[in-house]
């Protein structure tokens, strides 16, 4: 997979040139929703394979997989979501992260495809108070009559909740 960030120089009113990077993103469905996160934090996608479960895991962490003598932990996001258990079929997949250093699996619904969002595409996250947490979401982003949720898949990997990843003590 070949990934490239782009940078676009436009000039505003008063002619200084602003930069404007293009992020590409991989989008999936978790429900009737459609996420996107950053393509370099995309290592491979894989269909949905047997997973080793283990003992005490929290529910969303379903288990570890052996990828190439690397142990991978398996995140679903559905239920990482709360968005209801999930028949696992031919267009379930594993998302394989790189994120921190650490890799990592995520288990989605279906993967669409590779979309970049320049600048004017992508909205901040809406106040939502306290009721949703948002922590975990960059913004969201919009292609045509699509309405996409950008996860920042790193803080959300490296939360305390999640566990996954080590977080740094500034």
């Amino acid at each position: 997979m070949h990934v490239e960030q782009t940078i676009s120089k436009v000039t505003d009113s008063s002619g200084s040139v602003i930069n404007r990077m293009a992020n590409e993103f991989l989008t999936f469905r978790l429900g009737s929703e459609e996420y996107g996160i950053e393509i370099l934090k995309v290592q491979e996608i894989r269909g949905y394979d047997a997973i080793t479960q283990i003992a005490n895991a929290p529910d969303f962490i379903k288990g570890v997989v052996n990828l190439r003598g690397i142990i991978v932990p398996i995140v679903d996001m559905r239920i990482k979501f709360r968005l209801g258990n999930w028949t696992y079929d031919q267009f379930t997949v594993v998302i394989i992260l790189n994120v921190a250093g650490r890799v990592m699996g995520m288990v989605v619904d279906a993967v669409s495809d590779v979309i970049t969002l320049g600048a004017e595409q992508m909205r901040p996250t809406p106040g939502l108070g306290s009721v949703i947490d948002t922590e975990y979401i960059m913004g969201l982003g919009t292609v045509d009559e699509r309405m996409l949720i950008l996860i920042d898949i790193e803080k959300l990997m490296s939360s305390s909740d999640m566990g996954l990843i080590e977080q740094s003590i500034n």
